[in-house]
């Protein structure tokens, strides 16, 4: 039976759903960073340049992220357990498939669509799921869910080594189509949570269910051109700050040093920000502007930095980005209500996958043009100040005079977030000047 509460339980079984959306992430984009490794077997057996083989990455990171909505969709006419469940079977034929391949052809199909449209059903859905669970602690758990791939970067590599060692490249993709399995039974912890704010029915139009009418509110439309330019540029190091430090004359141990300093930033500010962004101090379209802009100026010193101050440059890079990353999907319920929470997400990844995948080429075009990084980084970092500026369009993105409230307040459930009310001038003669305000 479908539990129906008064609002989020904030705690109980969505810790569960946190730990499922953890175990996603870690088996979506966290062995999605890690399958490089497996390339230059790939490139050796097929006879094929390393370009060639890039692109079985860059074709399934495509499908994942721009078919997102297409599971947000699913998820809200079916639900996100079968949806999920039905995801991670997907995925695992994908690498099983891909295991029997005879040309690159075949690795395309496996693991790019097949693998990456099984990726595009796991994760938005197990996403919006958990943002369904928790109000005050919303933000604490969207990031706790979101170092899965960072842990499971740190895990899986050197275990995909072993496997590559042990058992070659065909071994190993069969033994991943194993664990890639287990996001099946990560799918069936999603229990469906009815809420108040929920629409009585399903939508049935296609157009309707992947939640296109979100971008007739203003607040979710200033929110995506934001989030479309940031994605931009966010990405970017993803694929060139390691390249970035060989040119800086770091060699290989420093600029492996650099891309590590930088994740572990980025790993531990998702969950610290996480529990500031939570305690209401500051509201999250201000914090999700504050450090949007962070990283596009911490992008602008990783482009100037050369040598040491390179990795203290990283590591601020890393720490402005895993704080952002976080507020992005928090912010979300506010903006669209708690009904609409699922297909916001996968929306908002197709977004950033239309920047994702327009700014590493264009920062390797620059670098080809140039000579080296620089411009690349500096290009990079205006496309996320430019959407971090957009972002203050966004209601309580900046500051105004209202009456004072209690710091810790639950995130708006029910739709879009309100400016604060102006304060009330009294009459100088009466019993009282002003009310208490905040500015």
């Amino acid at each position: 039976m479908t539990p129906q509460p008064a609002g989020p339980p904030d705690g109980g079984w969505g810790w569960v759903v946190a730990a499922a959306a953890f175990a996603v992430n870690g088996l979506s984009y966290g062995l999605l960073r890690s399958l490089g490794l497996a390339f230059p077997d790939l490139a050796e057996h097929f006879d094929r340049s390393a370009q060639d083989t890039a692109w079985i990455s860059a074709l399934a990171l495509a499908v994942q992220q721009a078919a997102s909505p297409v599971g947000s969709a699913l998820s809200t006419r079916w639900g996100a357990r079968p949806v999920v469940m039905v995801g991670g079977v997907l995925a695992s034929l994908g690498f099983v498939f891909s295991a029997f391949a005879r040309s690159l052809l075949h690795l395309y199909l496996g693991l790019g669509l097949l693998a990456g449209s099984g990726w595009a059903l796991v994760f938005a859905p197990a996403l919006g799921t958990l943002s369904r669970y928790f109000s005050r602690r919303r933000v604490l758990a969207v990031g706790l869910a979101l170092t899965g791939n960072g842990a499971s970067s740190l895990l899986l590599a050197p275990a995909l080594q072993l496997l590559l060692d042990t058992f070659g490249w065909r071994g190993a993709l069969l033994l991943l189509g194993a664990i890639t399995l287990h996001l099946t039974p990560c799918g069936a912890l999603l229990l469906p949570l009815a809420l108040p704010g929920d629409p009585p029915a399903p939508p049935r139009s296609p157009l309707a269910a992947l939640g296109l009418g979100l971008f007739t509110r203003r607040a979710f439309s200033i929110f995506a051109l934001g989030t479309a330019l940031v994605g931009g540029g966010y990405f970017v190091p993803y694929v060139h700050l390691a390249p970035h430090a060989l040119d800086r004359g770091l060699g290989g141990y420093g600029a492996a040093l650099v891309v590590a300093v930088a994740a572990v930033g980025d790993a531990g500010a998702r969950l610290v920000c996480g529990w500031l962004a939570d305690q209401g101090w500051v509201p999250l379209p201000r914090l999700l502007a504050v450090f949007g802009a962070l990283t596009g100026l911490g992008l602008w010193v990783v482009g100037l930095s050369w040598g040491g101050p390179l990795l203290a440059a990283a590591v601020a890079y890393g720490l402005s980005a895993g704080s952002y990353a976080p507020l992005v999907f928090g912010v979300l319920p506010g903006l669209v209500g708690i009904g609409g929470v699922v297909q916001a997400t996968g929306l908002v990844m197709m977004l950033m996958s239309l920047g994702g995948l327009l700014g590493p080429p264009l920062s390797g075009f620059l670098r080809d043009e140039t000579g080296d990084f620089t411009t690349s980084f500096l290009v990079s970092g205006s496309l996320i100040l430019s959407g971090s500026f957009i972002y203050i369009g966004l209601p309580k993105a900046l500051p105004s005079c209202g009456p004072a409230s209690p710091p810790a307040t639950p995130p708006p459930e029910m739709g879009e977030l309100l400016p604060a009310p102006q304060a009330v001038l009294l009459s100088p003669g009466g019993p009282r000047s002003t009310l208490d305000t905040t500015c």
